[in-house]
């Protein structure tokens, strides 16, 4: 069984941010990469700097690559099983029966976003559907924009949007409803809202025209905003004793995140996070970020562990 000194769950920016930093500190890294980045969809990287606008997947390409110029390996693959042994170490099962060992391990294995239950949103995902202004908000600008409703944070995504166009359309849908000042504001804003289920969207040419509401009426839209469950990939992590924890907004369950200290350090010990897995609103820098701190931290403790090592041979040598 191969044995390396830190093994992470997940390549994304996060997880290739965190190898790199050990992989740079001489430390036998492995990548465990299922291949599902949750930017896929997405045409380019924004507010990275330096490489806005890049695709995403020649980002992870060229993560790739630099890991590879410090020795670290990237497999392609998906972790079944990991446990914490006796000694502290850990064993990880991936699927094919490959089994490996590491000393500390950093999971990178970001989140997955569920869509309202609206036919179509799916398809259009990324793109014309949206949810995040500092993620695609430039790119729409000046455009018909529609806010769906259905939990408290579509306010907040109204008067983000707004700053980006002065068409912004407010589909109450199954939203919360607003209070009186909500609505006072979005009419001094002119936000025109309107009520109604919104049943599905209108695509022409590829590309978004319209959304549809209940009453069969079509409301001109080239971008739609929602608010997705952010629910983190923590498979692994729970079977390590790790569990995700309902995130809240208003009394809003809008996702779920795995808890870890400003390091990414959780309750058990030489387990990391980094990236969305414990960050619900990491944009891919603030993921890379992540992963460069955590990598740090967890070369710090494995240096400390060395040392006491080392201190404990010489002790038994001398005597």
């Amino acid at each position: 069984m191969s044995e390396y000194d830190v093994v992470v769950i997940g390549g994304g920016a996060a997880g290739l941010a965190g190898a790199v930093t050990v992989a740079r500190a001489r430390r036998t890294v492995l990548v465990v990469d299922a291949g599902q980045p949750r930017n896929a969809p997405a045409a380019g990287i924004h507010n990275y700097l330096g490489r806005e606008g890049a695709r995403p997947a020649d980002l992870l390409a060229d993560g790739r690559a630099e890991l590879a110029g410090y020795g670290g390996t990237v497999v392609d693959g998906v972790v079944s099983t990991a446990r914490r042994e006796d000694d502290g170490t850990f064993r990880v099962a991936l699927d094919g029966g490959r089994e490996v060992s590491a000393r500390r391990l950093l999971v990178a294995t970001g989140l997955v976003d569920e869509l309202p239950d609206v036919p179509g949103l799916a398809d259009r995902w990324g793109r014309d559907v949206l949810h995040c202004p500092y993620c695609h908000g430039w790119e729409v600008r000046d455009q018909p924009i529609g806010i769906l409703a259905t939990g408290p944070n579509a306010m907040h995504q109204a008067l983000l949007f707004r700053q980006l166009s002065e068409d912004v359309v407010f589909f109450l849908h199954s939203g919360p409803g607003l209070a009186p000042e909500q609505t006072e504001q979005l009419t001094a804003l002119g936000v025109r809202m309107v009520d109604g289920e919104v049943t599905g969207i209108e695509v022409t040419d590829d590309r978004l025209t319209g959304v549809r509401l209940v009453t069969g009426e079509v409301v001109p839209r080239s971008a739609l905003v929602v608010a997705p469950v952010f629910t983190a990939r923590a498979g692994v992590l729970d079977a390590l004793g790790v569990p995700a924890m309902d995130q809240e907004m208003a009394g809003h369950v809008v996702g779920s995140a795995v808890p870890a200290d400003p390091t990414g350090a959780t309750s058990v010990p030489g387990v990391w996070v980094a990236g969305n897995v414990s960050d619900l609103s990491a944009q891919v820098v603030v993921s890379a970020a992540a992963g460069l701190r955590a990598g740090a931290m967890i070369n710090a403790d494995l240096v400390a562990e060395d040392a006491r090592v080392a201190v404990a041979a010489h002790r038994s040598v001398a005597v």
